[in-house]
């Protein structure tokens, strides 16, 4: 049997640096979703501190925009390899602490070392663009400056990638950072802290709080929405957070980066090759026990398929092994605590009652660890796309469906609130260009051939409708922690005005 998860994960925490400072008896209860024990109690962030904390990161702004662009990336450089020096400590704390089997752990600490590559090279292309102008001797152009402090509050399943999508670009674009991690996941956030400062110290200069984590719940996220120093605030969660945290930071006309639920589809077309699509399926419907943004949560096959697909689908549903994600072959962990199991109960039971065809879904494990909320993958055959099914539920829940005709299918699609992820399987051209066209997947991210889930750093990650509309990590997602300036300038000796006005003074 592995080791006692509270035993390593005190260990890893040493390691990575962590202060005592940060522990409490009587505190913030932090527990491990793969036995359901608690591993340490923390010392709470008060409202006074959290204050007190933006307070320093609005000090550090003047200071840190000043520094020169590629200095900045020089800072992000070292934090990444930082990150590579402590991967296999801090991707064994995701497991221990989120419950994500080894791979997915260690892959989640590659993401921040990913982002920082990419923003090191970002740090001398933040570009503006020369535009053309109406009037004689005239220059015009864009310029794009640091905006201010960026505060992100990020979600228990991905701990501590969502932070580095923001905070690498933010740091490089001349921000000061101010972290609230889900309290679920305050551990990760504090070895994270840790490895900044060690990049700091190496760095030199670095003004005192440029990056800072707030270590609590709603009250603490609240008093980063609610700053008007905070012109960002970058939050990802469910729609229901992000319908409170959108008003309230517009309310003071700040801006919102929000990146919310996902309630994804794949469709299975005729022509798709079922041994890719079995694969690509599995892997973002099962993975992280269900419980990314874009996990695979709806499978649209065509009618013709249907009856080779989908028996194929239950005989791996009913063989991956679900438990200890320590565990060699351990495919699918724990759901992160009972509040998620029972809502996975719920919609299987709403699926049952109008005609769905549950297969899988049962707890496992209870008796060995009955704090712990393990589930077996859940594949339901539904008569139709309704109930549940137009809905998100965090949990490992893939539901299956017919379509007759693409119209149909794209139309199915495109009928759930979210927009976050989406993916098509087929060999038809005709058919994957549409998908990806204006007239077919409606999400942020639309894929071919793959699954919904797996992003990389280097596009834009985030999507439509009840999802935000938000956008982290590549493309030009940068600009988001940037103010933009239009410029013109007169090298003339005259005045010519736009639109042809004139003006004519005495003098």
């Amino acid at each position: 049997m592995a080791h006692s998860v509270r035993d390593e994960a005190l260990a890893l925490l040493r390691r990575l640096g962590v202060s005592e400072a940060a522990f409490a008896p009587g505190g913030l209860p932090a527990r491990s979703p793969i036995t359901g024990e608690i591993i340490a109690t923390l010392r709470e962030t008060t409202a006074a501190e959290a204050t007190a904390a933006i307070d320093a990161a609005a000090r550090a702004f003047p200071a840190w925009r000043a520094v020169p662009a590629p200095r900045r990336g020089e800072f992000v450089r070292l934090l990444g390899e930082e990150l590579r020096a402590a991967k296999a400590d801090l991707g064994r704390l995701v497991t221990l602490e989120v419950g994500k089997i080894v791979s997915e752990g260690l892959g989640e600490v590659q993401e921040m070392i990913d982002i920082c590559d990419y923003a090191v090279g970002l740090s001398r292309q933040l570009f503006g663009l020369t535009i053309a102008t109406e009037r004689a001797d005239h220059r015009m152009m864009e310029t794009w400056h640091p905006v201010g402090v960026v505060g992100v509050i990020s979600a228990f399943n991905f701990p501590v990638a969502v932070w580095s999508w923001n905070a690498a670009l933010a740091f490089v674009c001349g921000d000061p950072v101010v972290w609230k991690p889900s309290e679920k996941t305050p551990l990760t956030a504090l070895a994270v802290q840790a490895i900044v400062e060690r990049a700091a110290t190496r760095f030199g200069g670095v003004p005192a709080g440029l990056s800072s984590v707030l270590i609590g719940g709603r009250s603490i996220g609240e008093v980063l929405v609610d700053d008007h120093r905070v012109p960002v605030v970058s939050a990802t969660g469910s729609t229901a957070m992000g319908r409170q945290v959108g008003p309230r930071v517009a309310a003071r006309f700040g801006r919102s980066i929000l990146e919310l639920g996902g309630n994804n589809a794949a469709i299975v077309a005729p022509s798709a090759d079922l041994d890719l699509a079995l694969r690509g399926i599995a892997f973002a419907a099962m993975g992280t026990a269900g419980q990314r943004c874009t996990t695979l949560r709806r499978l649209i096959v065509h009618r013709s398929v249907y009856d080779t697909l989908v028996p194929r689908l239950k005989t791996v549903y009913a063989s991956v092994k679900v438990g200890d994600p320590r565990e060699d072959g351990v495919l699918v962990g724990p759901l992160i605590d009972g509040p998620a199991f029972d809502g996975m109960e719920r919609a299987l039971g709403e699926a049952r009652a109008i005609g769905g065809a549950v297969h899988g879904g049962v707890r496992e494990h209870a008796a060995q660890w009955d704090g712990a909320y393990y589930a077996a993958p859940a594949l339901v055959e539904m008569p139709r796309q309704s109930g549940p099914v137009l809905r998100e539920t965090f949990a490992p829940i893939l539901y299956v469906m017919r379509y007759e005709g693409f119209d149909e299918a794209i139309a199915m699609h495109n009928a759930v609130g979210a927009g976050l992820s989406s993916s098509i399987f087929t060999m038809d051209m005709r058919e994957a260009e549409r998908f990806m066209s204006a007239s077919g997947s409606d999400c942020g991210i639309a894929n071919v051939n793959i699954g919904p889930s797996g992003a990389e750093i280097g596009g834009a990650f985030g999507g439509e409708k009840e999802t935000g509309g938000g956008r982290e990590a590549g493309s030009d997602a940068w600009k988001a922690y940037m103010r933009r300036a239009t410029n013109t300038i007169n090298y003339g000796t005259t005045l010519p005005l736009a639109q042809g006005v004139t003006f004519d003074i005495m003098g």
